[in-house]
């Protein structure tokens, strides 16, 4: 029988950037490798590779005639992190084909840094440092009339995926009372994680610190805009840490701008950002550029997660590390595929 092959076509991602050397050699003794990392693959050469291939890594667009025409495909490996509406889901899940994506390994790094900004946000520590820098700082009580306690604060997560669990571990400590709104979930999921299932306007009305996790689909775009905003306590913390589309941004920078909410965000409509873009002086904001995932270590996990499930595919065996497509969903879902960094 020839030698497999697996089509690398990982674009924004390349190999060392997600894999270490020991993992990249796991991956070679797994078949031929067929790389394209300075472009796209183009499509004749995808064509010319379908017959042969038993996996993708990366973000190839497959139709169902191309599946038609790879027999020996039995993984798509999305490495973007994202499910793309490239790809016949329902065709693949009929071919017992794996279509999977590493995109648990941000969930650590996302929490992480989802918990210094609502620490940021709650006390002013950013502030503080540029008005001790610009010479205006204040001490001891007056320096703290606007902060905040995230202790014990009433928290409120919507989109209860990989990221919002991590986070609601991370926050244990913090002893908040955690209500989640995640319309694709039970509620028996929801409360086996100490949390309380809401609906939007409860959650937005309650929370003293609100964070955004969910994923952008074809239902949910803008879903929370200036009524939602307005919902919210004033003074209260909004973070926004998955995707743009799902927030009504010119309201989102509004409501900063009046004082009413403080925000965070890590994400943005445009990326990267307009130098002159007039939301960079926008008060009551602190600003993450589209970083809070991307550490060298989730990197990596990326990779080794990736090869360690192909290994068990190849086995004949089922992935124990990645997210599996359900058809029903992941035609849904709508991220913006992320720039190449």
């Amino acid at each position: 029988m020839a030698t497999p092959v697996i089509l690398v076509d990982p674009l924004p991602r390349t190999l060392e950037q997600i894999m270490a050397p020991s993992v990249r050699a796991r991956l070679e003794r797994l078949g031929r490798l067929v790389i394209s990392e300075a472009r796209p693959m183009n499509d004749d050469e995808i064509e010319a590779l379908l017959p042969h291939a038993v996996a993708i890594i990366g973000q190839t667009a497959m139709s169902a005639e191309r599946l038609e025409r790879a027999p020996r495909l039995k993984a798509i490996i999305n490495v973007e992190t994202n499910f793309l509406p490239n790809i016949d889901y329902a065709a693949c899940q009929a071919r017992g084909i794996w279509v999977l994506t590493p995109a648990s390994a941000f969930a650590a790094p996302v929490a992480e840094a989802t918990l210094g900004l609502a620490l940021d946000l709650a006390r002013g520590i950013s502030a503080a440092d540029r008005a001790f820098r610009a010479g205006t700082e204040t001490y001891g009580l007056e320096a703290n009339l606007d902060t905040i306690r995230f202790e014990g604060a009433p928290v409120g997560i919507i989109g209860f995926g990989d990221l919002g669990r991590k986070f609601r571990e991370l926050i244990r400590p913090f002893r908040n009372e955690v209500r989640v709104y995640d319309p694709w979930l039970p509620a028996e999921t929801i409360e086996r994680l100490d949390c309380r299932q809401t609906d939007l306007d409860e959650l937005l009305e309650r929370s003293r610190f609100v964070v955004v996790f969910a994923a952008p689909t074809t239902e949910n775009a803008h879903f929370i805009g200036a009524p939602q905003f307005a919902r919210m306590q004033k003074g209260s913390a909004f973070l926004l840490m998955s995707r743009a589309a799902v927030v009504d941004f010119p309201a989102m920078i509004a409501a900063a701008c009046s004082g009413h909410i403080r925000v965070a965000t890590d994400v943005f409509p445009v990326e990267p950002v307009p130098a002159d873009d007039p939301m960079r002086t926008t008060p009551n904001m602190v600003f993450s550029a589209h970083r809070t995932g991307g550490t060298r270590d989730a990197l990596f996990e990326i990779g080794s997660m990736a090869v360690a499930d192909l290994e068990l595919i190849l086995k004949d065996l089922s992935p124990q590390l990645c997210r599996r497509a359900d058809p029903s969903i992941a035609g849904r879902l709508r991220s913006q595929p992320v720039s190449r960094t």
